[in-house]
């Protein structure tokens, strides 16, 4: 007999408390060890359209339904008595009858009137009230998976109603609908051979796992937020299989699992490629830390792939790499190169340049291209810098920078940059330590380390693939990738469909980035099409007077939430720095939620809310998030603005600084929070146009 666990198991689940899902899970390996039910207590529910839903006793209030024939048994929901027993006489499983996938699907004669909530707001370009499926035949409707018994629906659905009717009709369906009320064509699963088992089907193994063992059903319910990683979007699973004979590269907003389809990608090419070696590098160490963590869930019933995938931050590899090729190495931080510059611009007389001008000047340029001679730095293109410089101004800056090299050589400090090109140089004439490398966030990579994967990868076909989004740039200048090496033009990618942030917060997070970005060489990213599949009040965006009383509003909302069902880890409380965490800490004080400051290993505590600098945040998601201390002068950051050296550089700072709250926006799934003292961030007025 099959044992199988649905998502709205895991939904459910995830929203008892923790001594509730305890049990709960101790119920379920007894099911899974013995999926006949041979001495539990199954009640047959008599009053469900669906025969063969039956509940299962926990204890003396929590019941799962489970859905039993004589060759499966699956896990479908969880809930105290009355709220399981009301969600099963609502719902049946059935096999779509065109296209053959498994459907828990709501009983259309339960659902007295479709009312619309009145946090409904959608931008779909269509006349109001007008129905936007009148001329669809029902072959193509059923063809998109809606099931037969809401065709009369899906007709009638006009832009007001049309988010909310999604909400009940399978994934497949509701995407479709969604796709063509935005002028998109939707994509239908396709499958080689007719499929016997309807939970076999692409789209039903969205929402289904077979569980094979103890070990697949402990990670499933210990994770019941992971979504099962292992199981990716069918529209997603063709850019992971695909082969490619160049770099490719795939983008996407935030919520459209770029980094899934990251790790997915890693380990088809370590599975595909039995003696291969397999990088999956990632931008920082906190982001390789939860990269390591969801390789470990995805083939946790694959130990020997995971032995030869290395997962590491650009630093940790650069600094391994180095030492096991070219010898020690001693990095300079940002500081010393900030004293290294003082005492050579002091050396150099005469000069106006200004401190701030010369450190932009130096990143971005000369220690950015490493340019090593007078020669290249006259005659390189100033990508991106507005300041003209005539060729004796640059004579004097060359006295300065040449003096800062001299000197970093001879104290035995490199920089980062210097790393890279050298490690790129050297797997330029050796044989790269890697067959394939899969980088995530790769919108923030440098000129060197691209540089450097360019030596790593060559000309070979799939040796380099790229996940990032260029609107979550919060680091890195842009520049060409063309022009180093990496062509990814015809190889480039956009997912569309967001399932991990509600309509309502990625509509308004969107506002801060307009409806397309683009990269130097040209790769435009269309985000006007991307599609979120659920909805979600729209977030709330505040203004005080004074900070006692923000904390106040902001400790009220949390305890909301917690008051909602959300468990206190699936609370994040992010601020733009490590200076504002006084503000976050006193909120959650005051709403009495246990909390934990993030670190670089970014570590969740069960029954602790999270708080982050909003650079921190980047790749990770809680269902509720509060964004406090949204201040003018604190985002954007004051302090970056007062060191600007180039007219470029004040742009640049205005696009990370607002990328960088997008980033914090959208690691919120269902509801979000925005504060600030007035007077506020003027980054607030584009999210409340």
């Amino acid at each position: 007999m099959n044992f199988l666990i649905s998502d709205t198991f895991t939904d459910s689940l995830s929203r008892l408390t923790n001594d509730e899902q305890r049990a709960v899970k101790t119920t379920a390996f007894d099911l899974q060890m013995n999926p006949a039910g041979n001495g539990m207590s199954f009640h047959k529910l008599d009053k469900a359209k669906d025969k063969n839903f039956w509940s299962v006793r926990v204890n003396g209030d929590i019941r799962i339904i489970v859905h039993k024939t004589s060759g499966s048994l699956l896990l479908c929901y969880v809930d105290h008595h009355d709220k399981a027993y009301d969600w099963a006489e609502r719902r049946k499983l059935e096999t779509h009858p065109s296209t053959g996938a498994a459907q828990l699907v709501e009983i259309r004669e339960t659902v007295t009137e479709i009312v619309i909530p009145v946090y409904v707001q959608t931008e779909l370009p269509m006349p109001s009230k007008m129905a936007l499926f009148a001329h669809k035949s029902d072959e193509e409707l059923l063809g998109y998976g809606v099931p037969s018994e809401w065709l009369s629906d899906v007709r009638q659905a006009t832009e007001d109603t049309l988010l909310f009717l999604a909400d009940r009709l399978p994934g497949e369906a509701a995407e479709a609908l969604l796709e063509i009320a935005t002028g998109g064509k939707p994509r239908i699963a396709k499958t080689e051979v007719p499929i016997s088992d309807p939970f076999q089907h692409p789209d039903a193994q969205r929402r289904f796992r077979v569980m094979t063992n103890v070990e697949e059903l402990q990670q499933a319910l210990d994770f019941p937020w992971e979504k099962w990683t292992v199981f990716l979007h069918p529209e997603q699973r063709q850019w992971v299989d695909r082969v490619y004979n160049g770099p490719a590269r795939v983008s996407g907003s935030a919520g459209t699992g770029k980094t899934i389809v990251a790790l997915h990608r890693a380990a088809h090419l370590a599975r595909i490629n039995p003696e291969s070696r397999v990088l999956l590098a990632t931008f920082s160490d906190a982001l390789s830390h939860s990269l390591h963590t969801k390789l470990k869930r995805l083939i946790g019933s694959e130990p020997l792939l995971g032995e030869r995938i290395d997962v590491h931050s650009l630093e940790s590899l650069a600094m391994r790499l180095y030492k096991a090729n070219c010898g020690p190495v001693k990095l300079a931080s940002r500081q010393k190169v900030k004293e290294i510059m003082r005492s050579a611009s002091g050396a150099v007389a005469g000069h106006k340049f200004g401190f701030a001008f010369l450190l932009a000047e130096w990143e971005h340029v000369v220690d950015a291209w490493q340019l090593k001679t007078w020669e290249s730095y006259r005659d390189v293109s100033r990508l991106g810098r507005k300041t003209r410089l005539p060729e004796a101004q640059r004579i004097v800056l060359w006295l300065i920078f040449e003096q800062m090299i001299e000197e970093l050589k001879t104290t035995g400090l490199m920089t980062s940059s210097e790393v890279f090109t050298a490690l790129a140089k050297a797997f330029a004439v050796k044989n790269p330590p890697y067959d394939f490398a899969v980088v995530d966030e790769c919108q923030d990579l440098s000129i060197s380390q691209l540089r450097f994967f360019a030596a790593l990868g060559g000309a070979r076909p799939d040796a380099l693939f790229f996940a990032g989004d260029v609107g979550q740039r919060i680091f890195q200048q842009p520049f060409s990738w063309k022009s180093l090496g990496v062509d990814i033009r015809g190889r480039a990618r956009n997912l569309r469909i967001n399932y991990r942030t509600s309509h309502q917060i990625r509509q308004q997070a969107d506002r801060l980035l307009g409806p397309e970005v683009a990269d130097v060489d040209g790769n435009r990213e269309d985000r006007s099409d991307t599609i979120s599949v659920f909805n979600g009040p729209p977030p709330k965006i505040l203004t005080f007077s004074d900070e006692i009383k923000e904390q106040q509003a902001a400790a009220d909302w949390l305890t909301e939430q917690i008051h909602r069902g959300i468990l206190a880890h699936e609370l994040g409380v992010f601020v733009r720095s490590e200076k504002q965490f006084y503000r976050a800490e006193a909120a959650l004080t005051m709403a009495g939620i246990p909390y934990k400051i993030l670190d670089e290993h970014v570590e969740m505590i069960s029954g602790s809310a999270s708080i982050s600098s909003m650079h921190l945040a980047k790749g990770l998601e809680f269902r509720a998030v509060a964004l406090m201390a949204c201040d003018d002068e604190i985002i954007p950051l004051q302090e970056r603005i007062e060191t600007v050296g180039d007219d470029a550089d004040l742009q640049e700072i205005y696009d990370t600084e607002r990328q960088l709250l997008y980033v914090a926006c959208t690691r919120a799934r269902d509801h979000l929070l925005i504060t600030g003292i007035d007077p506020v961030s003027e980054f607030l007025d584009d999210l409340t146009i």
